[in-house]
């Protein structure tokens, strides 16, 4: 087929697909209610209602724990403006439009959940983290903002969105379930096993999808590949102090360099064969190379990252010993 397909003719070739993908997902998928999977007998009011506010006290999830539900809850709470953007990439016809309220309505069952599970056991301050909800909607998401590359904006397109989702599908299912690991909490490791499993069921969508598109136009798939991978970034980037959470989550070993290599971009380049098809021509083809330039180069980042977790782990054990000494000295007696 011709690959300079517009994304018109494209939605237009792939709605047969959409339409089976979108009945095999309601097939496999596994019904569950948020209520289910909060601990509502271990809540208690709030000052407003002559109970106590929130104190630090009252966590019981790690640092590493609590950064990491927070920055995944926030990243879930932009909902509205996923729902737009894809709305506005795939249009609200026939089998697209049934997929996007589904996702939508799947998704929004997310925060909802994870919200509740914080506020109920105290886990963060509600204060602290509704300011931080309002401020994150107030700024948004758009693939344009996130895809941003040297010169040019990230042009919003069908293969733009769908092969962007697949991979951040899994990499939200990946950070969910690694979370859940790490608040050591039996009830967060329930809640967020089925939020990832949604999370997967998702990203199968969007990677097959994807798959049948390389299919029809590869040549133009492939240079949405490549813009996709180049300038990756995770939708929760607009969330304030990403920066510094991703650092934490990335240290405790949630979501880092080598997770976002081996268990993200490596699994969906072999599913859709990548480095061993060819239908790649001219500069597509010359993507294709470069790509697995960048997989070499993702690769060293990952070890750049290993000497740099090291050292920031020795640096805060000599702190804490350091703290520890200077307590034993300022005793009585000493």
């Amino acid at each position: 087929m011709s690959t300079d397909l517009t994304d018109l003719q494209l939605l237009n070739e792939l709605e047969p697909v959409v339409e089976r993908l979108l009945n095999r997902h309601i097939a496999k998928f596994k019904q569950w209610s948020p209520h289910d999977y909060i601990p509502w007998s271990d809540g208690k009011n709030f000052y407003a209602l002559g109970g106590q506010d929130w104190e630090p006290g009252q966590s019981q999830l790690s640092d590493v724990a609590q950064v990491a539900m927070v920055l995944n809850l926030l990243t879930e709470d932009n909902l509205p403006a996923y729902h737009r953007e894809i709305a506005m990439n795939y249009g609200m016809d026939g089998p697209w439009g049934q997929w996007i309220n589904r996702w939508t309505a799947e998704e929004n069952r997310h925060s909802t959940a994870l919200r509740d599970y914080l506020v109920v056991t105290r886990a963060v301050d509600p204060v602290a983290l509704e300011q931080l909800r309002i401020e994150q909607i107030t700024r948004g998401f758009s693939p344009g903002q996130n895809h941003q590359a040297e010169g040019e904006l990230f042009a919003d397109g069908l293969f733009d969105s769908v092969i962007y989702v697949s991979f951040q599908e899994l990499a939200t299912r990946v950070s969910h379930r690694n979370t859940g690991k790490a608040c050591d909490d039996a009830i967060a490791n329930q809640l967020l096993a089925r939020v990832s499993a949604d999370e997967n069921l998702h990203m199968i969508f969007y990677r097959d999808v994807s798959e049948a598109g390389f299919q029809i136009a590869p040549n133009k798939a492939m240079h949405s590949l490549h813009k996709v991978l180049r300038n990756f970034k995770m939708p929760g980037y607009t969330v304030p102090g990403f920066r510094r959470k991703a650092v934490i989550v990335a240290v405790g070993g949630v979501f880092d360099p080598r997770i976002f290599l081996d268990d993200v971009v490596m699994p969906v380049l072999r599913k859709w064969r990548i480095f061993e098809r060819e239908d790649f021509t001219g500069e597509a083809a010359r993507m294709r190379d470069d790509l697995g330039v960048l997989v070499d180069e993702l690769t060293d980042a990952c070890a750049k990252f290993e000497q740099s977790k090291q050292r920031y782990i020795e640096r805060e054990a000599r702190k804490a010993e350091k703290i520890t000494a200077d307590r034993v000295l300022s005793r009585p007696g000493h």
